[in-house]
């Protein structure tokens, strides 16, 4: 699978726009500011495929990536305070609309910053997860910020912070490339398998 290879297909603002879905997805999703973008564009060895923003919250659309007869889903960021309520409910109901389609879902990959106990919005996104039975990889993310001793003692707090086992997470890096080539090697065998 060529990960740079893929490209921008489409952004659905409702679930009305929302494409059919034909094909393996995997979705990326957590809180505003966690580094999904970045996070995107490491994995897909591009710079600005997923457009990186300084402004939190920015990405209100549900954008798709085509990868060579799969998809990488690329949710709105939740929990940031300075969105309407109307612009809350719009995005609950697009997030909600996506994951209660007929869709070839394969893998959900939620990234949580490392360096800060899980907020709780990404509580309730994990337990939507588990609740529904989704396939899950918890990416735990801005591991280069930490030092050696606090990302020792991140590492050991998280799993009974989220109540899940260490062996469902990866920490990640968009500066050093730590745990890319790994969520690639994952994405590659959940879209390889037979559905």
């Amino acid at each position: 699978m060529k990960f740079e290879n893929a490209f921008f297909e489409l952004a659905a603002g409702t679930s009305e726009q929302l494409p059919p879905g034909d094909m393996p997805e995997v979705v990326f999703a957590g809180h505003s500011n966690v580094g999904k973008s970045s996070l995107i564009n490491k994995i897909l060895n591009r710079k600005s495929l997923a457009r990186v923003s300084s402004q939190p919250g920015k990405t209100a659309t549900i954008n798709f990536y085509n990868l060579e007869g799969a998809r990488l889903v690329d949710l709105p960021g939740y929990g940031f305070a300075k969105v309407s309520a109307a612009e809350k409910k719009r995005w609950a109901e697009l997030i909600e609309g996506y994951f209660h389609q007929e869709r070839d879902l394969r893998l959900v990959v939620m990234l949580i910053d490392s360096r800060h106990p899980a907020s709780k919005d990404d509580m309730m996104m994990l337990d939507y997860l588990i609740d529904g039975q989704f396939p899950m990889k918890i990416v735990l993310t801005k591991i280069d910020k930490l030092k050696p001793t606090e990302r020792k003692k991140r590492l050991a707090a998280i799993p009974d912070e989220l109540d899940v086992d260490l062996e469902y997470m990866l920490p990640f890096s968009a500066v050093t490339g730590e745990g890319a080539q790994e969520l690639r090697d994952i994405i590659t065998e959940c879209v390889s398998e037979e559905a």
